[in-house]
């Protein structure tokens, strides 16, 4: 049972854990006798028109009455404790764990998912822990007193629990039985819902402006539909609970009164035991429902369970080398050597096919290609977010795979084309990978990345604080703090996926020229788009459908390469194409 797997996290937390059924316990006690000290007021206080029994017994009862508040403050006290530390912790393991996936992880679990599991499931089985702590030993406890305390009172009249325990037990197994795998299917409906509200709230920009508003209704109506039904049954499933166990219950009852009765008139029970006896079959019945209900609700809580654990023990698919390199990367020469790669290992559709190129240390390589070449794929293997399918990605004779993957990414810098910032001031963005950075470090590198004028524009400068993703900054802007935020690492290798593609022309030259002169020792990896980024690479390689068509500086590529001269005049047209294959002064620079 995988709820029981997630008892380490009570390990901590074990001394409330202990101490809060110990104070229930003591609340049931001073529950369980006051239907007592109530026969007494009746048989020996009213029957006998005993005034100071009565009061001494009332007394009693409001002091056992007393005691037990105190136990169940101090039960309320330590479960709270358990089960909100409990939830904490498992609450952070899971972030922790999620972030050691792999991209192929995140696309299997999906981001709507995770969000649910950490939220949602995780509360479902913190608040199940507390119930548990709570209600189900103050349930469990006063079901076997109350059959104790029946028992004492009459033997002969306690047998008629054989017939009605039984039955109780009966329903409850059913429904649970039922109820475990339509809970499990409430919680798949809900990550589904929760998948197409974040897709809408990330692209709400595309949907106003092609007017998909009618569209996004109905596919998230459709989703909430899909959840209501399952929910919904499993609700009628659960509903049965009460009708069932109640009836049950009032027959008990009856049977008592029937057969209690007739014990009273022959005189053989005295009327305040039969009243008491009454008192335990309804706290024993109404306990066995609360068990019912408690039980059902474990049910939701255990298909919460099975959702945390599969994370927990979800196997990262990037794998630490038992004696990883910590120190490998010295120069930041790149080779890749044969490499294949295909986001499915298990199919041939490869990605990337028979990749082999070289750069040295401080040289610069563009990589051009169309929509889906594998242009993002190729570097991804670098920093290893992927890991090759074949063939082998070396830094300074190292296979990544061998390469602590803290010392690899330390000093693999990555600027994404889609700018990823974080709520905060500027300043905390620039320097989220270095945040001991002093303020001179941080404007020199927004310097080199043409961000310091406009952020010396803001009211509050590099104090300025950013909306979530950056939302107040335009894309141009954004994708100037990610490479200045890049830069500040002072990374042996930075690769820039088509990361100014948002920035105009004279503001890209002026970056191209700061990085370098500020990283002329950094080996560079651009992806781009726009031949105009890449004139001056050392070596620029063209790839189709995950080969290398073509490689070569700018001026051998437009001499040899058919592909490289059509990306050429697309962007150039076709006169300045031509004449560029014997003029130097029509290549960009």
């Amino acid at each position: 049972m995988n709820v029981w797997k997630l008892r380490t996290y009570l390990k901590p937390y074990l001394w409330a854990a202990l101490l809060a059924p110990l104070f229930m316990v003591l609340e049931v006690c001073m529950d369980l006798l006051q239907p007592r000290l109530m026969a007494s007021v009746i048989n020996e206080g009213v029957v006998r028109s005993d005034l100071g029994h009565i009061w001494h017994t009332g007394l009693l009862m409001i002091g056992a009455a007393l005691v037990g508040l105190l136990g169940g403050m101090g039960c309320t006290v330590f479960s709270s404790r358990t089960a909100l530390g409990f939830g904490a912790d498992l609450r952070l393991s899971l972030f922790q764990k999620v972030q050691t996936f792999s991209f192929d992880n995140l696309d299997r679990l999906t981001t709507g998912s995770l969000v649910t599991r950490l939220t949602g499931d995780v509360m479902q089985v913190q608040n199940q822990i507390q119930i548990l702590l709570r209600a189900m030993v103050r349930s469990a406890a006063l079901a076997v007193g109350s059959i104790a305390m029946m028992i004492a009172l009459s033997p002969r009249l306690s047998l008629m629990l054989l017939a009605v325990v039984p039955l109780l037990m009966i329903i409850l197994y059913t429904l649970i039985r039922l109820s475990v795998p339509l809970f499990g299917r409430v919680q798949e409906k809900l990550d589904g819902l929760n998948t197409v509200l974040q897709e809408n709230l990330k692209g709400i920009r595309v949907v106003k402006a092609f007017v998909r508003s009618a569209v996004e209704r109905e596919r998230y109506g459709k989703a909430n539909r899909e959840h209501l039904e399952v929910a919904l049954k499993a609700a009628r499933t659960v509903a049965a609970n009460m009708p069932l166990m109640m009836l049950v219950l009032n027959a008990g009852i009856v049977a008592v009164l029937w057969y209690g009765g007739a014990q009273t008139w022959e005189g053989t029970m005295p009327v305040g035991d039969l009243i008491a006896y009454l008192s335990y079959m309804s706290q024993l019945l109404f306990s066995l429902l609360s068990v019912g209900m408690l039980l059902i609700s474990f049910s939701r809580a255990k298909a919460s369970a099975d959702r945390i654990c599969e994370v927990l023990e979800t196997q990262p698919g990037i794998v630490e080398a038992k004696q990883a390199n910590a120190g490998a990367i010295r120069a930041g020469h790149v080779r890749f050597d044969r490499v294949s790669f295909s986001y499915d290992p298990g199919k041939t559709d490869f990605v990337l096919k028979d990749v082999s190129f070289a750069v040295e240390r401080g040289q610069t390589v563009g990589i051009l290609g169309a929509t889906g070449s594998g242009k993002s794929s190729l570097v991804g293997l670098i920093p290893r977010l992927f890991d090759a399918t074949e063939g082998r990605v070396l830094i300074d004779g190292t296979d990544v795979r061998d390469i602590d993957s803290k010392h690899l990414r330390s000093q693999v810098g990555i600027v994404l084309q889609q700018a990823i910032l974080f709520s905060g001031t500027i300043r905390d963005n620039i320097r989220y990978g270095r945040p001991d950075a002093s303020q001179e470090e941080v404007e020199a590198a927004a310097r080199a990345a043409q961000a310091h004028e406009f952020i010396a524009r803001m009211p509050d400068g590099y104090d300025t604080e950013l909306g979530q993703r950056g939302v107040n900054l335009s894309g141009g802007q954004k994708q100037r703090l990610s490479i200045a935020r890049a830069l500040l690492l002072r990374p042996k290798i930075l690769i820039l996926d088509d990361s100014t593609s948002a920035v105009d022309l004279v503001t890209e030259a002026r970056i191209r020229e700061s990085l370098e002169a500020l990283m002329s020792e950094t080996t560079c990896i651009v992806i781009a788009q726009r031949i105009a980024s890449v004139t001056e690479a050392d070596l620029i390689l063209v790839l189709e459908d995950g080969v290398i068509a073509a490689r070569g500086t700018h001026r051998e590529l437009l001499q040899s390469s058919a592909i490289y001269r059509d990306i050429y005049r697309s962007q150039h047209g076709k006169e300045a194409s031509v004449r560029g294959t014997s003029s130097s002064t029509l290549i960009p620079s």
